[in-house]
């Protein structure tokens, strides 16, 4: 079974990382920030999150990438460790199968930067080539026509519409199905390093 070294990684823009306690104020700001944006979406971005909030997600995470289970990765900026640009996760939906999941949020001061799908891109290699995932999913709530152009940008495949999929504020949404299969991933992967999203090197 694949285990996955607690380090940073990078892009050309931005250093992912595992998520630190000190991490609290940080991450605090940033969903906080979010929150008109991330509530629409997110069962847990509710309107009253605060520090206290953060700190559990923080100790969750962190028993999660222990245990092998999920992966979360905090955004930065090379130059800028204390401004958290969002998080991007990567987790197992079935180990025997091979199937894996992804999830990221950005901030919304800085969405339209095509920071989602540089991270998300950089999240791929680590699924396919870290973790030898042989597939990868991604579910966005119907209406959220900015994640749906990131899985459109990097190539994922529409497969489909899951009904009634999460419950977010009372209200049952719909979520569409993406995916990608390492084959595809290995097909695209010259692209992503054209477009600056991966460095060439395996």
């Amino acid at each position: 079974m694949p285990v996955l070294s607690v380090r940073a990684r990078t892009t050309r823009r931005f250093q992912l990382r595992p998520f630190r306690r000190r991490d609290l104020d940080v991450l605090s700001e940033a969903v906080v920030r979010s929150l008109p944006e991330l509530h629409e979406w997110l069962p847990w971005a509710h309107l009253g999150y605060g520090r206290r909030d953060a700190l559990i997600y923080l100790r969750d995470s962190a028993k999660a990438w222990e245990e092998g289970r999920a992966f979360d990765l905090a955004v930065f900026t090379h130059g800028d460790p204390r401004r958290q640009l969002g998080s991007v996760s990567v987790w197992f939906r079935g180990r025997q199968a091979a199937a894996g999941e992804i999830g990221y949020w950005v901030r919304s001061d800085e969405t339209g930067k095509g920071i989602a799908t540089e991270v998300t891109a950089r999240v791929l290699q680590i699924g396919f080539e870290e973790l030898e995932m042989h597939r990868v999913a991604l579910r966005i709530a119907v209406g959220n026509r900015s994640s749906e152009r990131v899985a459109e940008k990097i190539g994922f495949v529409r497969e489909g519409l899951l009904r009634e999929e999460l419950l977010v504020r009372g209200e049952w949404l719909d979520h569409s199905l993406w995916s990608m299969l390492e084959s595809e991933y290995r097909a695209a992967r010259l692209r992503f390093v054209e477009n600056g999203w991966l460095e060439g090197s395996s």
